[in-house]
């Protein structure tokens, strides 16, 4: 079992880069960043890539990543691009959260993208492949939604490439079959964490065995041991806040000062 925070970058760059020194510093396996151009009214996203590229600079050991990335909002050849150049200047520790995103309003139609979810779903399918196809080699693609004729070099660190987290709100089906094609899922509950109870029935839903390598990454409830999500199938356990209190900064502060392996509170 591994175990990471995921932080809404919508502070102060100085701040987020002091939260994931301060994470590693205390035995944090991973820290992600959330993904957004807008949240909330009152809300300030960071650029997560540029902070990813930042909190790089300052680590060592901890897996960096999106949770998570919307690709139907993003050129998958730049997202290539992103994730090749975090990955070796991190020294091959990336890896790439997606999902289809919120909210469909700020952050796609009054962008002028596109909201429709089950548009942006087949542009999140198409996007991978061509996400991954970049990473391998050369590629050519005229696909649906996305055209792309490139060879990029450099190649990343890990080979083919770094692991990709498929996000899904439990207890739909099609998140997790999308997630099976990939290196692992990130489930959401309805309260966005899941029971371990929750998860394994979810897991369940194909009847398909894990496999080796295949990371469950979940965001665990309060008080409830690590030990009874490692035997519901969770191979991560992540520890957010959602930033809508006026001191949300002091919950994350607390979180990267926390032992990993506790109980969320």
């Amino acid at each position: 079992m591994k175990f990471g925070v995921s932080i809404p970058p919508f502070t102060d760059p100085s701040r987020v880069v002091g939260w994931a020194r301060e994470a590693e510093a205390n035995g944090w396996d991973g820290v992600f960043l959330w993904d957004h151009v807008q949240w909330r009214p009152g809300a300030a996203p960071l650029d997560p890539w540029v902070m990813l590229g930042a909190l790089a600079s300052v680590t060592a050991t901890v897996r960096l990543g999106t949770l998570v990335t919307p690709l139907s909002r993003r050129r998958p050849y730049a997202v290539a691009k992103q994730l090749t150049t975090l990955d070796r200047l991190s020294g091959g520790r990336a890896v790439l959260g997606v999902g289809l995103g919120e909210p469909p309003d700020r952050d796609f139609a009054d962008l002028g993208e596109e909201s429709d979810p089950r548009v942006r779903a087949a542009m999140l399918d198409e996007g991978l492949s061509v996400v991954d196809r970049l990473m391998r080699g050369p590629t050519d693609v005229a696909g649906d939604h996305y055209r792309v004729r490139a060879d990029l070099h450099p190649r990343p660190v890990q080979q083919p490439r770094p692991p990709i987290w498929v996000a899904g709100v439990a207890p739909h089906r099609r998140p997790l079959a999308r997630a099976r094609r990939w290196d692992g899922i990130v489930p959401i509950g309805p309260e966005d964490h899941l029971t371990p109870e929750q998860l394994a029935d979810y897991l369940a839903l194909d009847g398909a065995e894990a496999r080796p390598g295949w990371d469950v990454v979940v965001h665990p409830a309060a008080g409830v041991p690590a030990q009874e999500y490692v035997d519901a199938g969770a191979t991560w356990l992540v520890r957010s806040v959602f930033p809508v209190e006026e001191r949300w900064e002091d919950q994350v502060e607390a979180i990267v000062r926390d032992d990993p392996r506790a109980p969320a509170g």
